[in-house]
């Protein structure tokens, strides 16, 4: 297999687009936070949410003392809020554990609430600079072309964190350049839908261009339509809660004007059941 690591590490440092964990002393804690709101979420939606909650608590210890409502609220349209609530839990967790540091062993950091494989393994790199394979979405888009030759990756696999780690340098250094190139490339230029190959520093090496770009298939799962959607339903109510401030809500007036109140009543429920909604004596509030 070619070296892509050269190729990957000189790319890198011309292209990366300037983002505020890639800075200087971002820190563990500002890493972490960031990790939990790219999942799913586009970076233009992060970077104000990210500052935004940096700003108002700065330190895990400063989290945790807020009420979970605060960070639901401030989660606001980030998408998939049950992650204002992990992050939430985790920093109480950093706090009680770990004496309010963000711990840097991947096993500390996968004993959280709401770390995987991924987030544990960047903040281990990205925020203490230890090598060890990082595999995002992009990054295993990139690895099944340039190593595999397929038009796309298959499920997410342990398999995965093999796969990069067989293209990581043995230098510390450049092995956190080679996870952060990697995840880059995957979202600029080697992208879903439309590669930019002929921009591409691994076009030389690639066996998905070598074999003639064939289609292989696309096992990736589809994300059900938003508009009309049980997400969409619970991304209502949660407006409603979040806009009432520290007030409560009869559950009846609750998005009264949805189109299907079944479908509205399920997402009151599904919201409860995963913490994100409180109920008491027919009102409904933001967890406390």
């Amino acid at each position: 297999m070619p070296d892509l690591a050269p190729p990957l590490i000189a790319w890198y440092r011309e292209n990366a687009r300037d983002l505020p964990w890639r800075r200087d002393g971002f820190g563990a804690w500002g890493t972490l936070v960031s990790e939990f709101m790219l999942q799913q979420t586009p970076v233009a939606r992060v970077v104000p949410r990210l500052e935004e909650w940096l700003t108002r608590w700065p330190t895990p210890a400063d989290l945790a003392a807020a009420p979970p409502a605060d960070a639901v609220r401030l989660w606001a349209n980030l998408g998939y809020p049950r992650r204002a609530l992990w992050l939430h839990r985790a920093a109480t967790e950093i706090r009680d554990r770990h004496d309010g540091v963000v711990p840097r062993d991947v096993d500390a950091l996968l004993a959280l609430t709401g770390i995987g494989d991924y987030t544990a393994r960047a903040v281990a790199v990205f925020a203490y600079g230890d090598r060890h394979p990082v595999v995002d979405t992009n990054t295993r888009r990139v690895l099944a072309r340039a190593v595999d030759g397929r038009s796309q990756p298959g499920s997410p696999a342990k398999a995965d964190l093999a796969a990069m780690t067989a293209i990581l340098p043995e230098a510390v250094d450049d092995a956190a350049l080679v996870n952060a190139a990697a995840m880059e490339l995957g979202a600029v230029i080697c992208t879903a839908r439309s590669p930019r190959c002929e921009v591409c520093p691994l076009a030389d090496a690639c066996a998905w261009r070598a074999a003639g770009y064939p289609d292989t298939g696309d096992e990736r799962r589809k994300q059900a339509r938003y508009e009309g959607s049980d997400r969409q339903a619970r991304g209502a109510v949660l407006k409603v809660l979040r806009d009432a401030d520290d007030h409560v809500a009869r559950a009846a007036d609750v998005i009264a004007e949805w189109p299907d109140p079944r479908q509205r009543d399920r997402a009151i429920d599904s919201l409860i059941a995963d913490g994100l909604v409180e109920a008491t004596g027919g009102m409904l509030h933001l967890p406390r």
